[in-house]
C-alpha cells in the first residue's frame, strides 16, 4: 500500500478530533449541551443524539439508526469513536415502544433525512459545518433493516428518489451492523427487505455489512437467537451488488458494539437476551474502525485504510475475522 495514512493513524482507536455530544429535543425545540441551551429554528418529531467534532471544519455526515427496543444513548461510545475521526453522527431515537412492523421507523428515518439540509447546521457548533454531499446511512439490528429499506426506497415519503432519500440528500454509503429482517426465513417482519435473490439489491451506493459470530447462537433455551440464520447479515450481504464488503467477527455477539455500561431495564436486557462475548470494547472498536475506514473510502476518496484491511496489512484489528469478503 503506497499511502502511509493507515500505518500512522489507528482507526480502531479514538481519532484526533475532540468530540462534542449534543442532545436535540423536539419537544422543547432546544439544543442542550453541558453549557448552553438555545432555540432551534427547525423543530423535529424525533429526539436526536449527535456526536460531532468540536473543531472548526466541514465534515461528512452519518445517520445511525438504533436496534430493536434499544436507546440511541446505548451507542454513545461508538458514535463518539466515529466522530473523533472527522464525521458528524446523527443518531435519532425512532421510538420508545414498537411492534413487529417497522414501516413507521422507515418513514421517520426518511423525515430526518429531509430535515438534515435545513435543520442540521442550526444545531451544530457555529464553526462546524455538515457536508451533505458526503452522507452515509447505517443501522444496527432492526435499524440495519430500516436503513436498507430506506435505501431501497420503501418509504412512501421519498418515492421521487431512487435511493430512498429526497432530491437534496443523496446517500453514498450504506452500512448494516448485524442487520436482521425477522425471526427466521419465512418469518420476516413487515415490510420484508430480503428477497433471497442473490445480488438483487438495486442500490446506487457502496455497502458494508458486519455480522457477529455469536448472533445466530441461542444464549439459552429461553431466548431465540438475536440474529437468526435466514434473516441475518449473511443474507443481507448475499443480496448486495458491488461495491460491497462483509466482515464477520468471531467470538462476539449481537449487542457487543453497545456502550460498556447500558443502564435501565433495556440496558440490562442487552446483556442477558443475546449470546455475547467476554467484553464489549473489542467489538465496538472494530465496528467503529471499520465504519470509519469504509466512509473514508466511499465518502472521502481515501481507500488506504480499507485496502490495508483487505490486503492483510492492518495488524491492529482488535478482533478475529473468520470472514472477510469484498465484492468489487
Amino acid at each position: 500500500m503506497s499511502s502511509s495514512s493507515s500505518s500512522t493513524r489507528n482507526i480502531f482507536k479514538l481519532g484526533r478530533y475532540t468530540v462534542c455530544v449534543l442532545q436535540v429535543d423536539p419537544r422543547s425545540c432546544t439544543r442542550t449541551t453541558s453549557s448552553s441551551t438555545s432555540l432551534l429554528s427547525h423543530p423535529l418529531t424525533k429526539p436526536l443524539l449527535i456526536a460531532t467534532p468540536s473543531e472548526e471544519g466541514e465534515f461528512p455526515v452519518l445517520v445511525f439508526l438504533h436496534g430493536f427496543l434499544l436507546y440511541n444513548s446505548f451507542y454513545s461510545q461508538l458514535i463518539q469513536h466515529i466522530a473523533s475521526h472527522g464525521f458528524i453522527v446523527v443518531a435519532p431515537q425512532l421510538y420508545n415502544c414498537a411492534g413487529p412492523d417497522s414501516s413507521d421507523e422507515i418513514k421517520s428515518a426518511a423525515a430526518i433525512t429531509e430535515w438534515l439540509s435545513d435543520g442540521l447546521t442550526s444545531v451544530l457548533p457555529p464553526t462546524v459545518l455538515p457536508n451533505l454531499t458526503k452522507a452515509a446511512l447505517a443501522g444496527h439490528s432492526r435499524g440495519g433493516k430500516v436503513a436498507f429499506a430506506l435505501a431501497l426506497s420503501y418509504s412512501s415519503t421519498n418515492k421521487s428518489a431512487s435511493n430512498g432519500t429526497n432530491s437534496t440528500i443523496k446517500y453514498s454509503a450504506l452500512m448494516g451492523i448485524d442487520p436482521v429482517d425477522g425471526m427466521d426465513k419465512g418469518k420476516q417482519t413487515p415490510p420484508p427487505v430480503l428477497t433471497y435473490v442473490p445480488q438483487s439489491f438495486d442500490l446506487d451506493m457502496a455497502v458494508l455489512v458486519v455480522g457477529s459470530g455469536l448472533g445466530e447462537i441461542k444464549r439459552n433455551r429461553f431466548f431465540p437467537p438475536c440474529a437468526p440464520k435466514g434473516v441475518n447479515h449473511e443474507d443481507f450481504y448475499n443480496e448486495c451488488q458491488a461495491p460491497a464488503c462483509y466482515f464477520v467477527v468471531k467470538d462476539y455477539g449481537y449487542t457487543d458494539m453497545l456502550d460498556d455500561e447500558t443502564k435501565g431495564i433495556r440496558g440490562k436486557l442487552s446483556y442477558c437476551t443475546c449470546k455475547n462475548g467476554k467484553t464489549r470494547e473489542p467489538m465496538r472498536l472494530f465496528v467503529g474502525g471499520i465504519m470509519v475506514a469504509f466512509m473514508k473510502a466511499y465518502l472521502e476518496g481515501d481507500p488506504s485504510y480499507l485496502n490495508a484491511i483487505k490486503g492483510g496489512k492492518e495488524t491492529r484489528i482488535p478482533v478475529d475475522l473468520p470472514t472477510v469478503e469484498f465484492l468489487m
